[in-house]
């Protein structure tokens, strides 16, 4: 077995800054349209809050029809080729989306967008250029990536919007994808070998029993109820801000006041959350305070303090929702299928997405505004009431372990009981042709060097 240094290479860090670059500008150019699409909905012919809904949701079905699609198919013809069409494929929705003057345009370019579902290809590829025992942290900068992106869509875009219109948004976008591509070829090393991940691809044998897990299904509804209020609430927040006063230019600068202080106080939560091993109290905190803000936010009188402290509360909540949930899922997935449930995962989320804005349309265009953060907040309730009886997750990492090509297959099967008898190591799957052991254990109970003395003997025969 191989027992090399944690130390990034040069090519390791080349591939983790451009790939997550690639990731978080591709975000940033879907979500920047969020804060700004419904205030410039007058100047889109057949525009209704119904179908403003729908272009602010619809990159999520697309995402959630093709993300797997896409990355079984970076399997056959290689991840570069794929991406680059996704990024094309991205380009062009926001081409459509920048010259659109109806909201059919306007969607058909969101719905394109959405069809450059590169994210599990991207994965792949970052998978593919990083060693085992640097992989998780490559990941983490990828999960970090897209949170930094989100919150700078929510101030650069009303920014954008106020200098150029809504197709300065689109063009803006278009611009992002277009230097992706340089980037893509250019900074990100060449592909080695394609191989199989099971902690980051989906495994098609493994779908049916992460499909019977009720604890992975509950972070599934978590994830997809989260991504739905989001998406359901941007149909009403832009108005909202300017009843309180704040004029369409200085959105960014509230948005910008708001998210930053919710960062700094979701910080200290995911510590608890995750130092101390409070994952489930953190979690339904997080929902109830979602649930409460919504609430606050359906029945606001007048002024802009108490929304900007309700959006506070409902960002906060959902930045450790953010942070917390894949991490459950993580410590939860059997030991070799972690890939296989994120899948399922981000499926659940951008499905989300979809129905979420065409929920929040509907409700807008039936009811009104406040309509729409009460029927968020009922939603909120009955997701809370489903995720009282999780269990609280065990506080399990994951770890991958390269094996010699010198052991035979059998070898590798008695490796599986090895590994078992360390202490510490909970859940082991060992897979002969992929020369991997993957490993789920308690690190406070772990004995390292017991597990260090397997992985520098492993070459021994039973």
């Amino acid at each position: 077995m191989r027992k090399v240094s944690g130390l990034l290479l040069a090519t390791e860090r080349r591939a983790i800054a451009g790939l997550a670059g690639l990731y978080a500008t591709r975000m940033l150019g879907l979500f920047m349209v969020l804060p700004v699409l419904a205030l410039h909905a007058d100047d889109l012919a057949g525009a209704t809050p119904l179908l403003v809904g729908v272009a602010l949701g619809i990159y999520g079905l697309t995402q959630a029809a093709l993300q797997i699609p896409f990355g079984l198919l970076s399997d056959r013809l290689g991840r570069k080729p794929v991406i680059a069409g996704g990024l094309l494929l991205f380009l062009i929705g926001s081409l459509v989306a920048a010259q659109a003057e109806t909201i059919g345009g306007v969607i058909l370019g969101r719905c394109l967008q959405g069809s450059g579902a590169v994210a599990a290809a991207i994965m792949a590829l970052l998978a593919d250029q990083t060693r085992e025992q640097v992989r998780t942290a490559a990941m983490a900068t990828i999960g970090l990536s897209i949170g930094v992106a989100f919150a700078v869509a929510m101030v650069l875009g009303p920014l954008l919007a106020s200098w150029f219109g809504l197709a300065g948004v689109f063009w803006f976008a278009a611009l992002l994808a277009a230097v992706g591509l340089p980037v893509l070829w250019r900074l990100v090393p060449p592909a080695p070998r394609r191989l199989r991940h099971r902690d980051v691809g989906l495994d098609r044998a493994q779908l049916r029993a992460i499909l019977a897990r009720g604890d992975l299904l509950r972070l599934d509804l978590s994830i997809f109820a989260l991504h739905l209020v989001l998406m359901a609430i941007f149909v009403a927040v832009p108005f909202r801000l300017l009843e309180a006063g704040v004029v369409a230019e200085r959105h960014g600068l509230a948005y910008l006041g708001v998210m930053a202080l919710a960062f700094v106080a979701m910080v200290p939560l995911v510590v608890i959350a995750e130092k101390r091993r409070r994952m489930k109290a953190m979690c339904l905190s997080a929902i109830a305070a979602i649930t409460l803000s919504l609430a606050g936010l359906a029945g606001l009188g007048e002024g802009l303090w108490p929304l900007l402290a309700w959006l506070l509360v409902f960002f906060t909540a959902f930045n450790l929702l953010e942070a917390t949930l894949p991490s459950m899922l993580s410590k939860l997935a059997p030991a070799g299928a972690k890939g296989t449930a994120m899948g399922v995962y981000s499926t659940s989320q951008f499905l989300g997405a979809f129905l979420g804005g065409m929920l929040g349309g509907f409700l807008a265009q039936q009811w009104g505004l406040a309509a729409v953060f009460l029927g968020a907040a009922l939603l909120g309730l009955v997701w809370l009431a489903l995720m009282a009886g999780m269990s609280p997750p065990p506080h399990l990492a994951s770890e991958v372990v390269a094996l010699d090509g010198e052991h035979g297959d059998d070898a590798l099967e008695t490796l599986m009981a090895k590994f078992a008898g360390v202490a510490g190591v909970e859940d082991v799957l060992v897979v002969p042709e992929e020369r991997l052991a993957y490993l789920k254990v308690d690190r406070q109970r772990l004995d390292q060097e017991a597990l260090a003395r397997l992985i520098d003997t492993g070459r021994d025969r039973p």
